[in-house]
């Protein structure tokens, strides 16, 4: 297999983690280089690995991606599951009139009441540099087994996998 094969496996692995968790917590970088966490809804994972989300175009995070550094992390989560992930990437903000009919949703009313054409409607496209996840078997038994395999053998406990992803 060639590089772009085993990168272009490693994303569609990476798409299909994240694709049923709803809620990221979104990082950027405040104006005095500290770290801002908030929870944000992916709106759409694209199969070249872009991340979309909602947000107001005068928001907080907005402004930070603007006018700061565009790079942000996202952290998804499913604990009933076992799946951790993390993805590193630069961010853009786009007020993208075709892009935000495509993806839109009536329960962002709660967010937008003036609909799609409210003008502080906008869209943070995140493209995906960097992931790392972490997907430990569902079963309770699994773990425990390998947790008492390890103890047993004097091996390094393996709860499950782990992979870092540079595309």
């Amino acid at each position: 297999m060639d590089n772009n094969q085993n990168t272009q496996e490693s994303l569609n692995k990476l798409i299909d983690m994240i694709k049923d968790v709803d809620i990221a917590m979104m990082t950027t970088i405040d104006d005095d280089g500290s770290l801002r966490s908030r929870p944000m809804r992916t709106s759409k994972v694209d199969a070249s690995g872009d991340l979309w989300f909602f947000t107001g175009y005068a928001s907080g995070k907005s402004h930070e991606i603007k006018d700061n550094d565009a790079h942000v992390n996202l952290s998804y989560a499913k604990p009933s599951d076992e799946l951790y992930v993390s993805v590193s990437g630069k961010a853009t903000l786009t007020k993208d009139k075709q892009k935000i009919e495509e993806l839109w949703s009536p329960v962002l009313k709660a967010w937008f009441p003036n609909g799609k054409d409210d003008p502080n409607v906008s869209l943070i496209r995140v493209q995906i540099e960097k992931a790392e996840y972490w997907d430990a078997p569902n079963s309770t038994l699994v773990q425990l087994y390998g947790m008492a395999k390890a103890a047993i053998t004097g091996d390094r406990a393996r709860p499950g996998d782990n992979e870092k992803i540079n595309l």
